[in-house]
């Protein structure tokens, strides 16, 4: 890795931003690439310049392409409205979308429009992610939990719920108004993930 220093510093905060968002430690990395901790330390603070082919290494256990690291950084990623892509989680009377992309790994926002009665169906599930958000933008919604207290909580519009996304849980909208709900979920699930827990 060479050029400017500016360059330099910004190819290693893009590296340090990956393995982040990865959710990997140096000592993983290092593993995974067959470079010292140390040296990816020095790599990531700009304070070492990386050869050819330890880059591609790194780059490849980061699941990322060498060329975007020269790529001008992006202010962000836009899903515009009309265009989220929908998902398929299981359930009934209802559609679902993906709001954030679907690369971003730290995080998931999820939106629900559900007609009224339909949910997640009659069985629990649980998530393997670590936290579980919930906010109701239209009508009501109902969140049944298997243990421990407050078995149901309803939500009205503006409510919000926070919760251990591995707690066994089912949810369903109200008989009579429906609800549109956003969902938050961190770590983001993968597609094969999000299909293992719906089944």
């Amino acid at each position: 890795m060479s050029g400017s220093p500016a360059t330099q510093l910004a190819i290693a905060a893009r590296l340090k931003a990956a393995r982040s968002a990865k959710r990997m430690t140096l000592d993983e990395l290092a593993a995974a690439s067959g470079v010292t901790k140390g040296y990816l330390s020095k790599v990531e603070r700009g304070q070492s310049n990386a050869s050819v082919a330890a880059l591609i290494r790194i780059c490849e256990s980061l699941d990322l392409h060498v060329g975007s690291l020269f790529d001008e950084t992006p202010a962000g990623e836009v899903v515009r409205a009309g265009q989220y892509p929908p998902i398929e989680f299981g359930g009934t009377q209802m559609q679902e979308f993906q709001l954030t992309p679907t690369g971003e790994r730290r995080f998931q926002v999820l939106m629900s429009d559900i007609a009224p009665g339909g949910g997640s169906g009659t069985d629990t599930y649980s998530l393997p992610a670590e936290a579980e958000f919930a906010i109701v933008l239209e009508g009501c919604l109902h969140i049944d939990f298997t243990r421990g207290s407050g078995s149901r909580i309803t939500l009205g519009k503006g409510d919000a719920l926070t919760f251990d996304a591995d707690r066994p849980h089912a949810f369903h909208a109200d008989a009579q108004s429906g609800a549109k709900v956003l969902w938050v979920l961190t770590p983001a699930l993968t597609h094969r993930r999000l299909a293992e827990s719906a089944e």
